[in-house]
């Protein structure tokens, strides 16, 4: 089955089923917060397994459980109706024993910089940021905004990769940490985004709120920050060395492969939607 084909599949079933288990609100969104926690655990191993190329790392157990921890305290918070607050201290909390952890453990110091660094990145890149999306479970209209935030943002990335089939073949190699990405993919992801957006205010006109222009340009920042994802996440291969995150699932790598733009809008699109609407 050729990468394209492997691609559609996901986009068609995989996206779907997302908004289904969104949709179908049990017990606070508690599959969501399963998933969340799942995607944390193989995203942190992912991004430890890329650091490893070039990093010396704190051990691999101590990073997974301290990063592992957010999306867990994350989930308690929505579940048992906490201020959000609480997954601020634990992002620090875990901080605080990773550093601890290495004044107790070394043996000498050489590496410790290293150790403390990519600790503190995959603990925020693979925790900290996926907890956003466990925040949006205690809103009112939890439904509605966590299904429109998958929506964008997958639209984002899979009109931007249809554009960029039809119509980037002469616009490519602009960006030097993608050089595979086109002008007009980038324009299409856009284009995605803001459409999505305009969808939502459509139909759920009580929810999404505002005028027009309000909308349009709350997409064109969702779809912003969701190109900014990627690429970050190209940077760190590229410096890295590998091709892809991990091979989990099809068409698309590893998991972080799949949740670079997610991890990234998530923090933009949830403190958007409690100024915004």
């Amino acid at each position: 089955m050729n990468k394209v084909v492997q691609r559609l599949l996901v986009f068609f079933i995989g996206l779907p089923l997302v908004i289904c288990l969104v949709w179908f609100n049990q017990f606070h969104h508690i599959e969501l917060h399963v998933l969340v926690f799942a995607a944390s655990l193989l995203a942190t191993s992912e991004l430890y397994a890329m650091l490893a190329h070039k990093f010396s790392l704190q051990a691999r157990p101590v990073v997974l459980i301290a990063s592992v921890i957010i999306p867990f305290i994350a989930a308690l918070a929505a579940l048992l109706e906490f201020k959000v607050s609480i997954i601020n201290y634990a992002f620090l909390f875990v901080l605080l024993l990773c550093m601890a952890y290495e004044v107790l453990s070394a043996n000498s110091f050489e590496n410790s910089l290293s150790h403390l660094v990519t600790s503190v990145f995959v603990i925020f890149y693979a925790g900290f940021l996926p907890s956003f999306v466990s925040r949006m479970t205690i809103h009112e209209h939890s439904r509605e905004f966590i299904a429109f935030f998958f929506l964008m943002v997958c639209m984002c990335d899979s009109v931007a990769w249809f554009f960029g089939i039809l119509f980037g073949k002469n616009n490519k190699g602009f960006i030097k940490a993608s050089p595979n990405k086109s002008i007009a993919g980038f324009l299409g992801g856009f284009a995605g985004t803001m459409l999505t957006a305009f969808v939502a205010h459509l139909l759920f006109p009580e929810i999404f709120y505002g005028s027009v222009v309000k909308i349009l340009l709350f997409g064109f920042f969702v779809a912003f920050v969701a190109i900014a994802g990627d690429l970050v996440e190209s940077v760190i291969k590229r410096s890295a060395e590998v091709k892809d995150s991990g091979t989990i699932i099809p068409g698309r790598g590893g998991v972080l492969d799949s949740i670079d733009s997610i991890v990234f809008v998530a923090p933009v699109y949830y403190f958007g939607i409690n100024f915004l609407f």
